[in-house]
């Protein structure tokens, strides 16, 4: 049974390397011998040279913090002499970054007065900010210009993460403690009327991205940089975002983001960076057979970079952002003075609106265009971006058999999926290469990361659509798919037509699509014989016979009389339509590139095992798991900063920030009173001020004595907040069956907690987050409970809102259904920060598991080889519900939490097929084993209250190993 008290020991599970998650684009690696830039020079074996390299470390005054370049190729380069020694070479014209509060204090005043976005009368909270955040950037820029050029001059080979999703969060607080300037800053704010804290406050969540994928990203940039790799961040910059998640007596409203309305202090434009986009148009051929892609309609992608800091490290990366506009002449003056306004801007709005929303609607045909669109932007103006440094740097010899030594591409999910037949098309079409020699560098070049098993987000394209769209890009990819099937056909053969048939339905990038000309013959089945041919036809004109014969009855059955005429017409049966042409996106990206993987042990094999199987049977030698990770600095160091006290007082040093290795130090403490007094104050500490917090932004006052339940993360069926909630209405209504005294005794106090959003046209999930704040409106108020359950569902949960929750939380649901999570990192951050995890068999919950040892997690819930079978025993009308969660269902559906009509919600966890119906997710299989779970969290937390106990050493694993898997 699990209990609050964490292990002590490791389970004996290796460690993973520090460099895994930047090991997805080449073969790193392993170690990180302590500080930065480690496990360079005398950092290892000799042998290390070939994968990387430590390029030179600068020292700034009066900061002490390094600079040097990791190369991120895992091909034997040409050794490079250690630039330390070659003191010709030093950046002498950098100037020294200010780290006094006095310097400090100067240059934000001066930023006020002379980089001005508000005016001179007052020095209010926004205009501080903004100047606080100039002065910041002043830092940053020194290091970025430093790194690039760099990068530029020892022409390095570079990693270039291409992403639909950046969620950066907040990155003042960031950016001031991987500079090493916290306290710095918050002196010198002080000096001239203000407190770091509340101009922190003032920054708006960049909106950029929404769930896990662009949180990853993110992570993944800071660990880019503080490990030292030449790295770049490619995606889009979204002026309005996902949206902002108002909660409303009526559920979840989206209103537009705002966070560029005042603008971005952070970001700087680079006019002189920009790339056409073409959409529509044609294709033709010329004399020589070389293809040109023409006419259609020409948009301009403009740059906007936003520097990414390492910590501890002169490093700093860049996050390249592009926003999309027309050219000037596209606005038709004449007609606008024609009056017609709106069509005379139409070409500026239809170029503009490509980088408005994440994730736009695409129910309706012009959705599906501008998602098409965004991607294939994010893909064109990256690559464009990525050759055009290429050829600067290799000068007047351009030899493009080395672009893959010099350029790693890695696709983040399928979104970047255009990448592919786009890198194609500028170095055949433009560049002049041969289908062979442009599909070998192509496959050289990118790797993808697979997110999902989901079926529906496995994205898929229409093929006309992209016709239209994309005309080149069409071509080539059903060149690929020609390429795809010889391949397979060479595999496999011909003999067992039937086995040949599914492998290239399961495989091809097309679906749907007639096998190209050359291959036409290779299906054909054989022909039947005449007997059944004549079997079938006497049965045909005998069912013909009897239809003949029929009357046509009125649809709903009533005796009206038979209109003239309708008496023996044959009916005629309802045309079974065509299935529509796809292209599979997932497909593409296994085909085209070199690399795939899953983002935790469990996901990955279910990718090899099932998803891509046949894939994985033709190209084992592709398929990799680098299971997820987060970063320390922003998820411990920064937003918890008192275990971080904790950890650096008893270690000794705050090296453990990078070298989790100093966290060992811990388990000679484990059992230490002091320590034990310190973690518990500091939980209480972070436990008050997620108090404070809920109560400005619900409006709802709960009891810091309570535990802290919390599940904040993408509402979605399979994410199973459903299973949560409906475990709340279970224990309200066993507490509204029992005495006061009763109900002291048998439940611990809790507060439960959700965050996030439902995408807008998930009408499912946005039930939901209704009955999740309908449940909390009459549990709040009803006076027999008290403080005893709490239910709070905070608004437009993103970064900002996460880095409250978590240093206060004490149990963390992860509970998807097994199988359907692909890993997960917010039970990472949960878990480095003290706090117990509930949940499944699922994503990165059984490396969790494995690192904490099973008497520390709360496991409940089928397996995931288990789900197939269940939800064939449901279809056969063999799964009998547990009697408390039908009793769960009627008490819902009785009015107690008020009228809305929950039938579709409840319904959905009712019958045993169609659409809608079934319980997919198996909400009512595992709703008996959770409850049962559950009562065993309320024992083992009333226990560690009662022995005032708890220790941190799993705190150590995680972060021991989880810190290593991003690197981070």
């Amino acid at each position: 049974m699990a209990t609050w008290r964490f292990s002590t020991t490791p389970s004996g599970t290796e460690a993973v390397s520090s460099c895994n998650a930047v090991a997805r684009f080449i073969d790193f690696s392993r170690g990180r011998n302590g500080g930065v830039g480690g496990g360079g020079v005398g950092g290892g074996s000799g042998n290390k040279a070939k994968q990387l390299m430590l390029m030179r470390k600068w020292q700034v005054r009066p900061m002490r913090r390094s600079f040097s370049v990791r190369n991120v190729s895992s091909e034997p380069q040409q050794k490079v002499k250690d630039p330390v020694t070659e003191q010709e070479e030093s950046p002498s014209t950098l100037s020294p970054l200010p780290s006094d509060a006095s310097s400090i204090a100067s240059s934000i005043k001066y930023h006020a007065e002379f980089t001005p976005l508000f005016s001179p009368e007052k020095f209010d909270l926004p205009k501080a900010f903004f100047a606080t955040a100039q002065s910041i950037r002043d830092a940053l820029i020194i290091n970025w210009n430093a790194t690039y050029d760099y990068y530029e001059r020892l022409n390095v080979k570079e990693a270039y993460y291409l992403s639909m999703e950046f969620l950066q969060g907040r990155a003042l607080l960031n950016a001031i403690g991987n500079l090493g300037l916290t306290g710095a800053y918050a002196e010198a704010l002080s000096k001239i009327g203000h407190n770091l804290e509340n101009i922190a406050f003032q920054e708006p969540d960049a909106a950029l991205g929404n769930g896990g994928l662009g949180r990853l990203a993110s992570c993944f940039l800071d660990s880019l940089a503080t490990l030292n790799y030449p790295a770049w961040g490619y995606g889009l910059r979204y002026k309005y975002g996902l949206f902002k998640q108002c909660i409303t007596k009526d559920g979840q409203e989206e209103v537009a983001e705002d966070w560029l309305e005042i603008s971005n202090p952070w970001e700087i434009v680079r006019n002189d960076v920009t790339y056409p986009v073409k959409f529509y148009g044609k294709v033709v051929t010329d004399s020589d057979g070389k293809k040109h892609w023409i006419g259609g309609h020409d948009i301009k992608a403009v740059a906007y970079d936003v520097p990414i800091p390492g910590y501890k490290t002169k490093t700093t990366i860049n996050l390249r952002l592009w926003s999309t506009k027309a050219q000037a002449e596209d606005f038709d003056l004449f007609a606008f003075n024609s009056g017609e306004h709106i069509q005379a801007a139409e070409a500026l709005y239809n170029a503009e609106k490509i980088c408005y929303v994440l994730y736009p609607g695409d129910e309706s045909i012009e959705g599906k265009i501008l998602r098409l669109k965004q991607q294939y932007t994010l893909c064109s103006a990256s690559l464009q971006d990525i050759i055009a440094r290429f050829e600067r740097r290799s000068g007047t010899k351009i030899k493009w058999e080395e672009f893959p030594e010099k350029v790693a591409v890695q696709m983040n999910d399928t979104h970047p999926t255009l990448c592919i037949p786009e890198l194609m098309r500028i170095l055949i079409d433009v560049k002049g290469l041969s289908w062979k020699e442009a599909w070998n560098i192509t496959l050289r070049t990118m790797a993808y990361t697979n997110h999902t098993v989901l079926p529906e987000a496995l994205e898929k394209w229409s093929l006309e659509l992209m016709q239209k769209l994309l005309p080149r890009h069409m071509e080539i990819i059903e060149m690929i798919d020609e390429e795809l099937i010889h391949t397979v056909v060479s595999e496999y053969g011909t003999a067992d037509s039937d086995l040949l048939e599914k492998r290239l339905k399961q495989m091809r990038i097309l679906e749907n699509v007639e096998l190209p000309a050359a291959f036409s013959d290779l299906l054909v089945k054989p022909k039947e014989s005449p007997v059944a041919v004549l079997s079938d036809e006497l049965e045909k004109s005998e069912e013909e016979e009897e239809e003949l014969e029929a009357v046509v009855e009125p649809a709903d059955g009533e005796n009206e009389p038979v209109k003239e005429g309708t008496q023996g017409k044959k009916k005629i049966p309802k045309p079974v339509p065509e299935p529509p042409k796809m292209v599979r996106m997932a497909n593409l990206c296994v085909v085209g590139g070199h690399a795939v993987n899953g983002v935790a042990a469990i996901h990955s094999e279910i990718v090899k095992d099932e998803v891509f199987n046949d894939f994985f049977k033709l190209w084992p030698e592709k398929f990799q798991n680098k299971t997820n990770g987060v970063t320390p600095r922003r998820w411990i160091r920064f937003c918890n900063p008192d275990l971080s006290k904790i950890i650096t007082n008893w270690t000794g040093t705050e090296d453990w920030v990078l070298n989790t290795e100093k966290l060992a130090e811990l388990r000679k403490f484990a059992d230490n009173e002091d320590l034990q007094a310190q973690w518990r104050a500091a939980k209480r500490s972070n436990k008050l001020k997620a108090v404070s917090f809920l109560k400005e932004k619900t409006g709802y006052l709960v009891s810091p004595d309570a535990m802290f339940d919390i599940q904040v993360k993408r509402i979605h069926e399979y994410k199973r907040q459903l299973l949560n909630i409906l475990g709340i209405v279970y224990r309200y209504k066993m507490m509204k069956e029992m005495s006061a005294s009763e109900r002291k005794e048998k439940f611990v106090p809790r507060v439960c907690i959700f965050g996030g959003k439902a995408f807008s046209t998930y009408v499912q999930a946005k039930r939901i987050v209704k009955f999740i704040t309908d449940v909390g409106a009459t549990v709040n108020h009803d006076p027999d409970i008290g403080d005893l359950l709490k239910v709070v569902f905070v608004p437009d949960y993103n970064v900002s809102v996460a880095e409250w929750l978590i240093p206060a939380s004490e149990l963390s649901q992860h509970i998807s259904t097994a199988g359907m999570e692909a890993s997960g990192t917010s039970n990472m951050k949960f878990a480095m920060n003290g706090c117990i995890l509930i949940g499944t068999l699922d994503g990165a919950n059984v490396e969790i598991r494995e690192e904490v040892g099973e008497d520390n997690f709360f496991l409940f819930g089928a397996e995931a080889h288990e789900i197939a079978g269940l939800r064939k025993e449901r279809a056969e009308g063999k799964f009998v519900p547990d009697p408390c969660f039908e009793d769960v269902k009627e008490f819902v559906r009785s009015g107690v939490f008020g009228p809305y009509n929950y039938d579709e919600l409840m319904g959905s966890l009712e019958g045993n097929e169609g659409f809608g119906r079934a319980d997919f997710f198996l909400v009512g299989k595992d709703f008996p084993s959770y409850i049962e779970c559950q009562e065993k969290v309320d024992e083992a937390y009333r226990d560690q209250q009662v022995s005032d106990f708890f220790s941190i050493p799993s705190d150590y694993t995680i972060l021991h190993r989880f810190i290593k898997v991003a690197p981070l």
